[in-house]
């Protein structure tokens, strides 16, 4: 057990040192493995330590199991011990003791910030609506658009109900929200023409065409289908459960004895997938009448309206696993609409 600051270097020469010792004492070493926990740092370590020949799993933290006492000694020593027993076993090919993460490239990471700066963008650019929406209704003042490029303008003429004008301080402040909401959206603007751009100048990659192929589907935007194929389908996934199961879109089974229930779906996949997907799948059923997919969900729920929500789920497990075959083989879904290429 041994502490080290976050330094590589220091932990290369650590590792080299335990190599040399072992070697010294006599032991041949044909194998040396690193595992470590996924964490906010990323992946960046895995990636170095795989540069220079080192074997380097990185262990899913959710999969190990832990104790369910209510108050459990915890430590790092503790913790330490416990990941190295769940590290071994996986080693030895036995299930149940944890699960490993795939280690992205640093092009597979970098290929997801756009998406999801945009779309923490566009929650900024809706904060910040309601915020001067908000601040206008305390005053009585209402029918003022902030999303409008003439909103600035319009804000000189507003007045309250007593026909007094905008008070200073608070006709500065949605002054300054609307300063930022123009930054914001020429920000999300940025963003869609660099991806028009990517698209146009390598539109035969692997990942461009999956993008270009899901968004000839009737009902999937531009936007959608690269966060869909960056997140999720461009990933070497085993079969369509590994699909559902990383999505969070497979159920959760609580059996004992004679009792038998659901408790919903696991949530333990990625929930951006997971909630884009759910949207996708009601827009789905609008674009899409005609399609094998929405003739299904209108078979199950016809006779039983109050299963939609419950069964939309399912739905957009289905198009997962839909939209997986068809960029991945090129199996096309019955009855779905392509546009033109």
């Amino acid at each position: 057990m041994k502490k080290l600051d976050p330094d590589p270097a220091a932990l290369e020469q650590l590792l080299t040192r335990w190599r040399g010792e072992a070697e010294s004492a006599g032991r041949s070493i044909g194998r040396m493995i690193v595992a470590h926990e996924a964490g906010r740092d990323g992946f960046w370590l895995a990636r170095w330590l795989q540069a220079r020949g080192c074997e380097t799993h990185v262990i899913h933290p959710t999969s190990v199991a832990v104790s369910r006492e209510h108050r459990r000694s915890k430590t790092d020593r503790l913790d330490s011990a416990m990941l190295m027993r769940v590290f071994l076993g996986w080693l030895r090919g036995e299930r149940g003791h944890c699960s490993m993460v795939a280690i992205p490239s640093l092009e597979e990471e970098d290929a997801k910030r756009p998406s999801r700066e945009r779309e923490s963008l566009v929650g900024e650019r809706t904060r910040i609506i309601n915020s001067v929406k908000s601040g206008l209704l305390r005053l009585g003042v209402r029918g003022f658009n902030p999303a409008l490029r003439r909103a600035a303008k319009q804000l000189e003429t507003l007045v309250t109900p007593e026909g007094a004008p905008l008070p200073p301080n608070t006709l500065d402040e949605i002054r300054r929200d609307l300063a930022r909401l123009a930054v914001v959206r020429e920000q999300i603007e940025s963003i869609e023409r660099d991806r028009l751009a990517r698209l146009q100048q390598a539109p035969q990659s692997r990942s461009n065409a999956m993008v270009m192929l899901l968004a000839r589907v009737v009902g999937v935007g531009l936007e959608t289908a690269d966060m869909l194929v960056q997140e999720i389908l461009s990933r070497p996934l085993r079969d369509r459960r590994a699909i559902a199961r990383y999505a969070g879109l497979t159920g959760s089974p609580d059996e004992s004895g004679a009792r038998r229930r659901e408790k919903g779906l696991a949530k333990s996949g990625n929930a951006r997938v997971r909630r884009r997907l759910i949207q996708l799948a009601w827009r789905f059923l609008m674009f899409q009448k005609g399609s094998g997919l929405a003739a299904w969900y209108r078979y199950r729920t016809e006779a039983a309206p109050t299963r939609r929500k419950t069964m939309i789920v399912a739905l957009a497990r289905k198009l997962l696993i839909a939209f997986w075959r068809l960029v991945t083989t090129g199996t096309v879904p019955d009855g779905l609409i392509l546009r033109p290429a």
